[in-house]
């Protein structure tokens, strides 16, 4: 989904460190604070994004203070925080597959996707966690790569994704009618939503993973790359390239962040389809962007306030799934109603939009969702840092463990 030139991505001429000291592979017994805090920063601003899902407004029909949210929104979120979530699972599974081995691997994203299946069918539509699992079997073909090597892999697959995305835009770009909307057509009962979202997982995890695949392993790629150099655990050795990438990454992601602020105030066809790789491009950089600017400040051993990510960062899976049924059973039929209902799936002849609403649940606009998030977002960090100083990992983290290393996972008091 002919490309420009891609976002940026690490620099080819960042080299793998000198011999004499071995490579960090991922997270280590003592943790460095920059992955957990860019973790913990990243989850929220995910929240924030997937609000719009969640209550179920569109984005073009937002006026007044909602479209000023929104275009918040799309300068400063969409896209960024969900590519940092991904490096960072790239980087902590190739450290893990590095460390651990094969076997460890495969049962851990084993377990990663049995968790996601049942986010999916029992919570919400929008789960991430079983593309991240079944892609990542990816990694076992390219995890052994040099730094180099996994920035080129990740250059050329995010390069044809994105040069797909772009030859649809523009093969799309005279076509008339109204904007597709990806909200899910919801049914009145908690049973019977399960039901259907129970028969149509596999299917829509192939289909999904068949169209984001490519630029999902590019951006686990470009996470086992800074895994491979050290980048996230000793950022103070990569000062030079952290300033390229909070200078070059903020200086593309924003622009890019501006047009699609602008691409998300049309209700036509053509612009939800270049709406998706301006999406995806601007988001890699500006996250590349983030990566860099918080890097530095860790490197100056100056993270201040922003270490109180850190938490939510460590139990980040069970922060991510705490926040969809939250969010569901504020917003969805069986919860308090809050979301707008869907009528049907047949678009609203000359109304600029792919659906017509019922009109019989409150509405919820960016602004009100925007407050939200960070309301819930921000206070999942004093929560997690309590749950953390009494129990030392979140509950879904401490399962996925248990499955992966078994009555071992008792003994093994290691980080992963």
């Amino acid at each position: 989904m002919t490309a420009p030139e891609p976002a940026p991505v690490l620099p080819p001429d960042l080299a793998p460190p000198a011999p004499e000291r071995a490579p960090d592979t991922g997270p280590v017994r003592d943790r460095a604070p920059l992955p957990d805090v860019l973790r913990g920063v990243a989850l929220l601003g995910i929240l924030i994004v997937n609000m719009q899902d969640f209550a179920g407004f569109l984005e073009w029909q937002q006026v007044g203070v909602d479209r000023a949210a929104q275009v918040v929104t799309d300068v400063f979120a969409n896209g960024r925080f969900i590519s940092i979530f991904a490096m960072l699972f790239g980087w902590g599974a190739a450290g893990i597959l590095a460390r651990r081995g094969v076997g460890v691997f495969l049962r851990r994203h084993a377990a990663l996707l049995l968790v996601g299946a049942l986010h999916y069918m029992l919570v919400w539509h929008g789960d991430i966690i079983s593309n991240y699992a079944t892609l990542a079997l990816a990694l076992l073909l390219v995890a052994r790569l040099s730094a180099r090597a996994l920035l080129g892999t990740a250059g050329a697959l995010g390069a044809w994704w994105l040069g797909l995305a772009l030859l649809e835009a523009a093969a799309t770009a005279s076509r008339t009618g109204p904007r597709f909307a990806f909200l899910p057509d919801l049914l009145p009962t908690y049973g019977a939503n399960v039901q259907e979202r129970a028969a149509e997982f596999w299917p829509l995890l192939l289909q999904g993973n068949l169209f984001n695949g490519p630029w999902l392993v590019a951006l686990f790629c470009l996470g086992a790359a800074a895994g491979k150099t050290g980048l996230l655990t000793r950022p103070e050795e990569h000062r030079s390239l952290l300033r390229r990438l909070a200078l070059g990454g903020l200086g593309v992601g924003l622009p890019l962040g501006a047009l699609l602020a602008y691409l998300n105030t049309r209700a036509d066809y053509a612009a939800g389809t270049l709406a998706l790789p301006v999406r995806m491009a601007g988001g890699l950089a500006g996250a590349l962007g983030y990566v860099g600017v918080l890097g530095l400040l860790a490197a100056s051993g100056r993270l201040g306030a922003w270490r109180f990510f850190a938490a939510s960062g460590r139990m980040a899976m069970t922060n991510y799934l705490t926040q969809s049924v939250v969010m569901t059973l504020i917003f969805y039929p069986y919860g308090l109603h809050q979301g707008f209902g869907w009528v049907s799936g047949a678009p609203a002849a000359g109304a600029g939009e792919a659906f017509p609403y019922s009109g019989e649940f409150a509405a919820w606009g960016a602004a009100q969702t925007l407050a939200l998030a960070l309301l819930v977002g921000l206070a999942q960090l004093p929560l997690s840092a309590w749950w953390l100083a009494r129990f030392g990992r979140g509950p879904v983290e401490s399962l996925v463990r248990r499955v992966t290393y078994g009555p071992a996972a008792r003994q093994n008091r290691g980080h992963d």
